[in-house]
């Protein structure tokens, strides 16, 4: 079934699909975000997996925000399926309510292996009888109480999300390890950057935009945020462009009429296509080459991103062009977007842009409904490293906190009368030790001794390298240091076993099965059977090591 694809996979699509079946075949529910641009191989990516699901004998509901997107979708299951055992269900607004309840039916008794479908899939009435991955297509399109629906399947199923620029919730779970996440980032090799051009409301450049791609045989999509007004600006584009063929879509109309004028389009029947956000998602029309959109200051980042990503798909030089009132005060955060769509032009930026909508909105609430929060009062970074924080708390990652490492060696270490002869000077020679934090400090108070009294005796040395053990041991999560019988040296810890693996398994090989993890302790083999001083050497440089994959990570 993969060889049946028509095109060379890249990289990403390959290691994404890799990713995928492994989560599939973990012991529990997969939740992975597939960020990838427009064109950028998002659907075969999910084909594969779904492809996989039916395979073992599961039941897959693919999830479209549109209706032309469900179609879409269908067809290409449809095709790529033909040749196996495979049947595939739709469910929007073009079926009959005859076809749904036969579709239901089929869905409740195993007979239909895959259902394609909006927001209808969600409806109560819609029991399966063994589903196993829910794929949901470009996810920020959905409402929250769509997305409520979701989470409530989503504790025994796979689930698989593909968007092109995630809301920041979305992106926030994926960043920060609630969610995995898979990036697409390499274009198909005839994609072209768009040119975005952005200008207040002005029918001179209009008309020209519109001139120069008809002038060069192509079609234009021509969007608008309402369907209230829609045949004035047909009008309008009537006497600006004599002799254009204009065509109109939007959700309103009827089933046929829309899939008619849908059609129409598509085979080149017209020229200009006037229209809503309908056209956001899906639609794949190679001719189109020009995109204007009209009072975009109403539009979300997302969504625009995702209108500009309909042009540009046969190697041709595109344009977007985006306009906004010339008396209309922008606020600052539609400002910020129209921006940021402007700077972010090269091909595979979806992500980065979702990244600045992240910055622009805030992340929201991660548990509830909202989608954007008031992240700014405590700022981006603090909220990351808090949240980071928390989320490895839960997960038993984080190095705990002691307030103290007790040393239990069997070591001579203290500062000699005849090297420090004044109590005052020894007693602040023990307190300068005492309080250093690090090993930086520790070297200039040994430089310190040195010049001013002379060679540092080994007992002096030893309570130094103690004290350097001590600082490791701390930030480690170390309390207490100690002989374990002839051959062992035990380390307790309140640590949990999630924290350790993480450690041990970026150790050089010949350390990992020296320290053996238990709950409270870890044990070090074979070195209760040297010298102290070598124990102490040893745990200096082992620790250290571990101290610097902790820093790593």
């Amino acid at each position: 079934m993969e060889d049946s694809f028509p095109y060379q996979p890249t990289p990403d699509q390959l290691k994404a699909a890799q990713d995928i079946k492994l989560d599939m075949e973990s012991d529990r529910p997969m939740d992975r975000l597939v960020c990838g641009d427009v064109g950028f191989g998002k659907t075969e990516v999910a084909i594969r997996a779904i492809f996989k699901a039916v395979t073992a004998g599961k039941q897959v509901a693919l999830l479209a925000p549109t209706t032309i997107l469900t179609q879409q979708h269908y067809h290409t299951l449809k095709e790529r399926f033909a040749p196996y055992p495979v049947h595939v269900g739709l469910l929007n607004r073009f079926r009959t309510n005859t076809e749904r309840k036969e579709i239901i039916q089929r869905l409740a008794t195993g007979e239909l292996d895959i259902v394609v479908g909006t927001h209808q899939v969600l409806g109560k009435q819609v029991d399966f009888k063994d589903l196993g991955l829910l794929v949901i297509d470009e996810e920020q399109r959905f409402g929250v109480n769509q997305k409520e629906k979701i989470k409530s399947l989503k504790t025994q199923v796979d689930v698989l999300t593909l968007s092109a620029t995630p809301i920041p919730r979305t992106l926030y779970m994926s960043l920060s390890g609630v969610r995995e996440m898979s990036l697409i980032t390499t274009p198909p090799p005839s994609r072209r950057p768009i040119k975005t051009h952005l200008s207040a409301y002005d029918p001179e450049i209009i008309r020209t935009a519109l001139r120069q791609e008809l002038d060069r045989g192509g079609q234009v999509f021509y969007v608008v945020p309402r369907v209230e007004g829609i045949e004035e600006i047909c009008a309008g584009l009537r006497e600006m462009v004599p002799g254009a063929r204009i065509a109109v879509a939007h959700g309103q109309m009827m089933e046929a009429e829309l899939e008619a004028t849908m059609l129409t389009f598509s085979q080149a029947d017209a020229d200009i296509l006037v229209c809503t956000t309908i056209v956001e998602s899906g639609l794949d029309i190679p001719r189109v080459n020009t995109i204007v959109i009209e009072d975009a200051q109403k539009f979300g980042l997302s969504q625009l991103y995702q209108l500009r990503g309909r042009v540009g798909r046969a190697g041709i030089q595109a344009h977007a062009w985006l306009f906004y009132p010339k008396l209309h005060q922008l606020s600052d955060a539609a400002r910020q977007r129209l921006r940021a769509l402007q700077e972010f032009t090269q091909l595979g930026s979806g992500y980065q842009l979702a990244m600045r909508d992240m910055e622009i909105r805030g992340v929201g609430n991660l548990l509830g409904a909202e989608q954007s929060g008031q992240m700014e009062a405590i700022g981006f970074d603090l909220y990351m490293e808090m949240l980071d924080d928390a989320i490895k708390e839960i997960r038993g990652q984080e190095i705990p906190q002691v307030d103290d490492t007790q040393i239990d060696l069997s070591l001579t270490a203290f500062i000699p009368a005849d090297y420090l002869p004044d109590p005052d000077q020894k007693m602040s020679a023990y307190r300068a030790v005492a309080t250093a934090r690090s090993r930086q400090e520790l070297a200039a108070i040994a430089a310190d001794w040195i010049d001013r009294f002379g060679p540092i005796p080994i007992a002096a040395q030893q309570l130094l390298r103690i004290m350097e053990l001590k600082q490791i041991a701390k930030t480690m999560g170390f309390s207490r240091i100690k002989p374990d019988g002839k051959l062992h040296v035990t380390l307790e810890t309140p640590m949990e076993e999630p924290a350790w693996k993480i450690l041990q398994a970026n150790l050089p090989s010949h350390l990992q099965s020296r320290f053996v993890y238990q709950p409270g302790k870890v044990t070090v083999r074979g070195l209760g059977s040297v010298k102290s001083e070598q124990q102490l050497e040893s745990l200096i440089d082992w620790l250290g090591m571990m101290q610097g994959v902790v820093d790593g990570v």
